[in-house]
């Protein structure tokens, strides 16, 4: 099979950041203009983008959760674009139909084999039966997602020139997959026009402490108090996530942002985040759209109904347990492997978030992170978890071209490019329980001053890390 890794390439690591003088800073915030996706059919106003944040220089020491000083970047969206070999931008169709064919060929035989040959007369264990049809739901949910990946190129438009072929093909194998390619597509868009803006992005958006300690139960400045180790809530909250996080995203945009009373046409207001909120990927009134997007909606929705037509005729004439085996349970891989994916792409100690006031794009795009999943990751999952940080700046490269691009973006971004390749493949598992252990909530670092007050970083409630800021009580602020 073929894999994105280039010949010779180190193993990236993630790199501690080092002092910085914010002076430098004015030339950081130049956005990009024609970045991703360039086809999407709702698209937020690029002079959002654009405008640089209004700098009020602070000198407070800014520390990750590591205890890493930080610095905001300080290179331009030009910068990084112009360091891209101009060939990593080229796109070819007929690769692109190559990969899909390949992917759709490996569920296929997988499908086949296992069908034809794991039968009682050939395996008259049942036991081993069970543990083979496991290991098969598991195979199809790496293949599923390599298909997964391929509509998300298209999506971006980095899967071929032609924006009808990218879109019927995103379409087509999205609504196998019962994903609503266009509603995605666009809700998508906008992620990567606000990565790291805690009102604006959609996808993994941290909760402030005040938000995090209602939830819990506690006021804000308990937390400074409260710290002990919490492993049972952790793992609880973990395994519901990987389970139920996909569609829960769809169907209530839990992680997305809950500002959406801003939406233009005002067709926001009243509507909320959460069950029967009004806020889903599958409502053409939903206020993660406009009003141009109703057709691409529903057209979303036509292609889960064909799909879940298909299934309740397989399922009515096979059987629904069969059904279950060969399809909704790799289906629960496959929503499980995208959930972990997009979550340590933007959940990691080392990340920042912006307020709305010190956001900029290429502040933003800087806040995501590279990882290594050897095999799986590079070749069945077409690298989408190592080379995540040049996707966020120029997505419409394609995957195969993401590597030689990464490598050359590294200089530009110098200490600001952020990797966590240790341990592997083994390591970015290890990293979904440590991401989860260190980031519960983000909060400016304790003495912030100026712009470094709008600059965010996890905190938890276990004591892991640099400590929670101590924050007075409302009867110390009264009496103060």
């Amino acid at each position: 099979m073929t894999t994105t890794a280039l010949p010779g390439s180190n193993v990236l690591q993630r790199l501690p950041t080092t002092d910085s003088n914010l002076s430098s800073l004015d030339n950081s915030v130049v956005a990009s203009p024609d970045d991703t996706p360039r086809h999407s059919p709702s698209s937020t106003s690029l002079s959002s983008i654009d405008s640089n944040p209004v700098l009020d220089k602070g000198n407070a020491k800014m520390l990750d959760t590591y205890g890493n000083e930080f610095q905001i970047p300080d290179f331009t969206i030009k910068q990084i674009r112009d360091a891209i070999p101009a060939h990593c931008f080229e796109r070819s169709a007929a690769r692109g139909l190559g990969y899909v064919a390949r992917d759709i060929l490996s569920l296929a035989i997988t499908f086949y084999l296992f069908h034809t040959y794991l039968t009682p007369e050939n395996v008259p264990s049942t036991a081993l039966r069970g543990v083979l049809w496991a290991v098969y739901t598991f195979v199809q949910g790496l293949f599923g997602t390599g298909l997964w990946v391929l509509s998300h190129e298209c999506g971006h438009q980095s899967f071929s020139p032609s924006k009808i072929l990218n879109d019927t093909v995103g379409w087509i194998c999205h609504s196998a997959l019962l994903v609503p390619y266009f509603s995605w597509k666009i809700s998508h868009g906008k992620h990567h026009k606000a990565t790291g803006h805690l009102e604006r992005d959609m996808v993994f958006v941290p909760k402030l402490r005040e938000e995090y300690a209602s939830r819990v139960g506690y006021l804000a400045h308990e937390l400074n108090e409260l710290v002990e180790e919490t492993p049972i809530a952790t793992a609880g909250h973990m395994i519901a996530q990987q389970l139920l996080g996909w569609l829960m995203y769809l169907s209530t945009n839990v992680t997305g942002h809950n500002c959406h009373s801003r939406q233009p046409e005002g067709r926001g207001k009243g509507k909320e985040n959460g069950y029967f909120g009004g806020v889903n990927h599958f409502n053409p009134s939903s206020p993660l759209y406009e009003s141009k997007d109703a057709k691409l909606i529903l057209l979303s929705d036509l292609g889960l109904a064909i799909t879940g037509t298909v299934l309740y005729l397989i399922g009515s004439n096979f059987g629904w347990a069969n059904l279950a085996v060969w399809y909704f349970l790799p289906y629960l891989w496959v929503n499980h492997w995208l959930v972990a994916i997009t979550f340590l792409q933007h959940t990691d100690p080392s990340l920042p978030h912006y307020t709305a006031e010190t956001w900029s794009y290429t502040r933003g795009a800087a806040a995501t992170i590279d990882r290594e999943f050897g095999f799986i990751g590079r070749t069945l999952m077409h690298g989408i978890v190592e080379t995540h940080v040049l996707h966020h700046y120029v997505s419409t490269i394609p995957f195969y071209h993401a590597d030689e691009a990464s490598e050359a973006i590294k200089p530009i971004m110098g200490r600001h490019y952020r990797s966590d390749t240790r341990g592997g493949p083994m390591g970015f598992l290890k990293s979904l329980w440590t991401s989860s252990r260190m980031c519960h909530w983000v909060e400016p670092n304790e003495g912030a001053e100026g712009e470094a007050k709008g600059v965010m970083f996890f905190r938890n409630r276990n004591g892991l890390g640099v400590p929670v800021a101590k924050v007075a009580s409302p009867e110390e602020k009264v009496a103060a």
